[in-house]
């Protein structure tokens, strides 16, 4: 049976970001961890060194992997991302006010994507320019509900 386990979000700044999605989106820290080289290197497929350092952070269920890599040249020149690129477009989060929640990402170095605006609906970018949906609160309760797990296809077939 598989679970989801969590997200990985490399980052520039490992503590700007805690903060962005702490005070901004209502994350909380699960724990912070420094990752030996040796075995990083060879599961990421990336050349040492490293010197990785994680977070995790939790909201409702879901984790979200902050990465940092510390050794310099690792990170590359990042791009503004659409929402047209192939891979992980965004997260999507509900909050109480989605103009309120948008100024405090400003404040938190992030960016209003304004031409986004549906009035339900607004793209912001945390300070690395990860693609952020805010939805209003009471978004979900206008969609279906979420299918329940069921059995997983290959579960009982010897």
């Amino acid at each position: 049976m598989s679970v989801f386990n969590h997200i990985g979000l490399v980052v520039r700044d490992l503590e700007r970001s805690q903060r962005f999605y702490e005070q901004v989106l209502g994350f909380t820290t699960w724990y912070d961890d420094a990752i030996p080289d040796q075995a990083t290197s060879k599961l990421l497929v990336l050349e040492p060194p490293l010197d990785v350092s994680v977070a995790y952070l939790t909201l409702d269920g879901f984790v979200l992997e902050l990465l940092h890599y510390g050794a310099p040249g690792v990170v590359d020149d990042s791009h503004r991302r659409s929402m047209a690129e192939t891979g992980l477009t965004h997260l999507s989060v509900s909050v109480a006010d989605t103009r309120a929640t948008a100024q405090l990402a400003v404040e938190h170095g992030g960016a209003i994507v304004e031409e986004s605006d549906v009035g339900v609906a607004l793209l912001v970018r945390d300070p690395d320019g990860q693609l952020i949906e805010l939805l209003t609160a009471d978004y979900p309760s206008r969609r279906t509900q979420v299918p329940r797990p069921t059995a997983h296809p290959n579960e009982g077939n010897d």
